[in-house]
Order: C-alpha cells, then structure tokens, then sequence
C-alpha cells in the first residue's frame, strides 16, 4: 500500500480534484510530487515463498511491477541504488553464514567486495540494504527469527536503539489480522516460555486441542469448505522423505500419513496444499483462515523442572541447526530452543478465525492440552 501510495503521489495531476476528507489528502500535492520524480523505492522480502506470492500481487497492481520486490542478494548485486528501500521480515535478513548454495556462497562474498572493498566475517544482508539505498524502512519482530543464519538479536537490538535515539522507531501496538487480538498473540509467547500460569479464552477466537491428527485434519477440511484458506503446518520435525520419493509420507500419526509442501515457493494457493502440511519457511509472513498446528517430537516437556524442551535428534531442518564456523559460533541446544520456539510461535499465530492444535509428545501434550482446550 505504501509502495503505490508513493507511486500515486509522485503521479499526482495538481488540477485533479481530490477528496479532502482522505487520510492522505495532505501529500497529494506539487511539492511531494516533485520530491518523488524518479524516486526508486523497493520491497525487501528475504522468504522465497511468500516474495513469490507478493511478486504476484505487485504484477496485477497498476503501475507497480514484480521487479519491485526484491531478495537481498538483488539488493547488493544492484548497478543503481535505491532512495528508499522497505524490509518486510527484516530479522529474516542473513548474517554470514553457509549459504543454502555454492552459488549463494559465492555472491555474498562477491557483495562484500563489490560494496565495501572487502569480505568481512562481520559483514550482513542489513549493510547491503543500507550500502544501497538513502532511506530504510525495517519491519522487525525478533521473536521471529527462527533459524542461526538469520541476524543476531544484537544486531536488530542495536538497530531499535539507534532508531529510538532518532525518533525513527515506531511500536505497532495493534493488528488487525487474529481476531483473538494482540493478547492472543502474546499468550502463545507466554505460553511457549513457561510464564503464562493459567489458561485464558479470547472471545469468538477458535481455539481446539486434538488427541488424535486425523481429527483435526477432517477439521481443517470442514473449515476449508466453508472458509477456505485453512491448512495445516508443522515444526520440522520429521524429514522430508517425500522430496525424492514423491509417493512417501514423510509424517505418520495415528495412522494418518501426511506429506510436507510439495512446492517451497507460493505454497498456500498451490492446489493440493490443503492436503500437505506446511513448514515454516512455507508459512511465515502468511495468514490463513484456520491454521492446524503439529507441535512435532522436537519439543518435550521436562515434568521435573517444569519446563519445555529441546531434543535436537527430532529437529531435521539441516540449515536450523547448523554451527556457524566462519563466526566460531556453536549452537547449544538452549540457543536452538529459541530458534524452535519462535517456529511454533509463527505457527500458533496464522489463524485469523482460529488455530487448532495437535502434540506429539505426551508429556508436552498434557502440559500444553489445558492453555489451547478453552475455546469459547
């Protein structure tokens, strides 16, 4: 919206009449029109699947193009810099890591050469956005950050910090997407890291708790039928079977045979998606109408210490649990118990009518059964 806000307002006829009651009203004027006369703006989305989606919607928007949203890797490999650029998922930009690729490898190093003279350890896609372009704009959630590559929490802390001294830091303090609200959204994260001591409900908000998958599945599926938009996701607990032998389950429950996303890039309007379960590199940055969460065997509860668990032999994402030796940073199982807690955060929060939950540990299971069984 913002993108062709811009677009519209660099456009802009002054002898056009114009609703003086809009919220906007104010910028559609010559002094902003010339402000923005050839003003380069981008959108930065560093996940695959959901830029694909976005390109999509840039393409059927008059006067945007596809070519507008961008990976950070086009960002540092750009001839013309950007006036603004805007970063969606912003703590999903990469440090320096082993990329997914030789070729990927290849390009940061390029980058860093190319933008600062030098390949530096300490160098991050966030330099690159700021090396190229006057302006930034960074959409931060640091609880979302799921995975070592992605930037440190010091970094997105330093960069809130400097955005506050210069009074460029803004709280979004509502939503408009889960219609349990905002205190839905926090009670997962309490939840998730031991301090919420009791169950709450939220209003009309769908919450329901499955003992066995296929139920929640038939679930989905009725939900679908009348809403559409609701589909099943899941930590990555099992492996991913499937991608070499299309005709295998790469989960099984109760019986019930279940296949991971078939396609890594606009998997939510992929026609068989509704019969696959999603990931989380599938999934974040999207809502659904209904979400149907697998809390995998890669979370257990400690009855002792009253606490949940990471079990690092059940968590099969290579590049989620991979050390990061350029750095000579090891990642303990402590460290990736916040990398998968904030998975299953991103997870429990896709519903805007409701979220359905099934757990496959039985400890875990009985642990969290009372704080997703209250549904009004």
């Amino acid at each position: 919206y913002l993108m062709k806000l811009l677009l519209d307002i660099s456009r802009s006829d002054p002898d056009e009449a114009l609703d003086r009651d809009t919220i906007f009203a104010d910028f559609f004027s010559p002094h902003f029109s010339d402000l923005l006369t050839d003003f380069r703006v981008g959108l930065v989305i560093p996940q695959q699947s959901l830029r694909k989606t976005i390109q999509a919607v840039f393409q059927k928007t008059p006067g945007l193009s596809k070519s507008m949203v961008l990976t950070p890797f086009e960002v540092g490999e750009s001839e013309n810099p950007f006036d603004l650029l805007i970063v969606d998922e912003a703590h999903r930009l990469g440090q320096r890591a082993n990329q997914p690729s030789a070729a990927q490898n290849s390009k940061f190093s390029a980058i860093n050469q190319s933008l600062f003279g030098e390949d530096r350890s300490d160098i991050t896609q966030m330099d690159w956005v700021k090396a190229q372009s006057r302006h930034q704009l960074y959409l931060i959630d640091s609880a979302q950050s799921v995975k070592p590559a992605d930037l440190p929490k010091r970094i997105l802390d330093e960069l809130s910090a400097k955005a506050r001294s210069e009074e460029g830091f803004f709280r979004l303090a509502s939503q408009m997407r889960i219609q349990g609200g905002s205190d839905y959204i926090d009670y997962v994260g309490r939840v998730l890291d031991g301090s919420q001591a009791l169950p709450e409900t939220f209003g009309s908000y769908s919450v329901r708790f499955f003992d066995e998958v296929g139920a929640m599945r038939d679930a989905i599926f009725e939900k679908e039928r009348e809403h559409s938009l609701c589909r099943m996701v899941a930590g990555f607990a099992w492996p991913w079977i499937s991608k070499n032998s299309p005709e295998a389950h790469d989960i099984v429950l109760d019986g019930v045979g279940l296949t991971w996303n078939r396609t890594a890039s606009d998997w939510i309007n992929s026609p068989t998606s509704v019969e696959e379960v999603g990931s989380i590199h599938t999934v974040q940055g999207y809502d659904l109408n209904y979400a149907g969460v697998i809390i995998g065997a890669d979370l257990g509860f400690d009855p002792v210490n009253q606490q949940i668990i990471f079990r690092r032999e059940n968590y099969h994402d290579k590049k989620g649990k991979e050390n990061n030796p350029r750095l000579g940073i090891v990642y303990t199982d402590d460290d990736l118990l916040e990398y998968v807690k904030n998975i299953y955060r991103v997870l429990l929060t896709r519903g805007i009518r409701g979220t359905f939950v099934y757990v496959v540990d039985p400890e875990l299971r009985e642990h969290l059964r009372p704080f997703f069984s209250g549904s009004r």
